[in-house]
């Protein structure tokens, strides 16, 4: 063990293994359901079983022992717990301790969005949309974004965190009808960063600073749900504008920055657009 981010990634790493273990239901992978289960879902030994690994090789994995791993025996595990693609390269980032980035400390300042990107933003002038760095920093967005959202404008960047702002912000707070749905989406990209960037400490600093403050965050965060770009349709109800319907799409931007390009696509037939029209104002 090298130093306390060593400790930090296996706690996840066990913390991640332990709620996929007790979200499988027995009978769907052929086991008895039973009456004297402790947890919900799978027991250690038969998640070791599944995989064909040694029960007590799994256990030592599972508690954030510091152990050797393979790609092979991950993969097996990765299998036995029906992880989706996000959530395997998730455990892997973890297990195996290597970012697939560089493990930078907290950005100082924005990154600087290109030609091109400023360009989408213009002509998605009715669906609002955020450019968002890989500590979900906001970096950049429309007029459309700001009439739904808030004024990005307004908040500094060293506080134009899409994940603070969600339980900091009454009017985000109340803008979804399911507000834990609206902020698990982005825990769940948020995790899927954690995951890639295990050397980044800035990370853990920000979840337990997070925790310590909004208790709501720790129990969302403790779902440990994965998903790099979630497409989901979300409903707000907006103050001035009433009920609203986006379609959700979210995807990384290539380039030398980690950016992600989140788009709310006014759902067709709802009256969302004409509601966004209105909301706007004339140029």
């Amino acid at each position: 063990m090298n130093n306390m981010s060593d400790l930090k990634r296996l706690a996840a790493l066990a913390a991640f293994l332990k709620a996929k273990r007790n979200s499988i239901k027995p009978q769907s992978v052929g086991l008895p359901a039973g009456v004297r289960r402790r947890t919900p879902g799978l027991r250690r030994e038969e998640v070791a079983q599944l995989a064909n690994v040694s029960a007590t090789w799994y256990t030592w994995l599972e508690q954030g022992r510091d152990i050797q791993v393979s790609a092979q025996v991950l993969d097996a595990i990765a299998g036995a717990l029906h992880l989706t693609n996000d959530e395997r390269d998730y455990m892997f980032g973890l297990a195996i301790g290597q970012s697939l980035g560089p493990g930078a400390s907290a950005m100082e300042e924005a990154p600087r969005i290109g030609p091109s990107l400023q360009r989408i933003l213009k002509e998605l002038r009715y669906c609002p949309t955020i450019i968002s760095d890989r500590h979900c920093n906001i970096v950049g967005w429309n007029q459309a974004a700001t009439s739904v959202f808030v004024n990005f404008e307004q908040i500094p960047f060293s506080e134009r965190n899409i994940i603070r702002l969600l339980f900091t912000r009454k009017e985000l707070r109340s803008l979804a009808v399911n507000w834990e749905d609206f902020a698990g989406g982005f825990l769940a990209i948020f995790r899927a960063y954690y995951g890639q960037y295990v050397g980044d400490e800035w990370y853990d600093h920000f979840i337990q600073d997070m925790s310590s403050l909004h208790p709501d965050f720790e129990a969302l965060w403790q779902r440990s749900q994965v998903n790099r770009a979630p497409e989901v349709t979300i409903e707000f109800r907006h103050a001035r504008a009433s009920k609203m319907l986006f379609e959700l799409t979210s995807f990384q931007v290539h380039g030398s920055a980690d950016l992600r390009c989140t788009v709310y696509t006014p759902m067709e037939g709802s009256g969302t657009e004409e509601k966004l029209i209105r909301l706007m104002g004339p140029f």
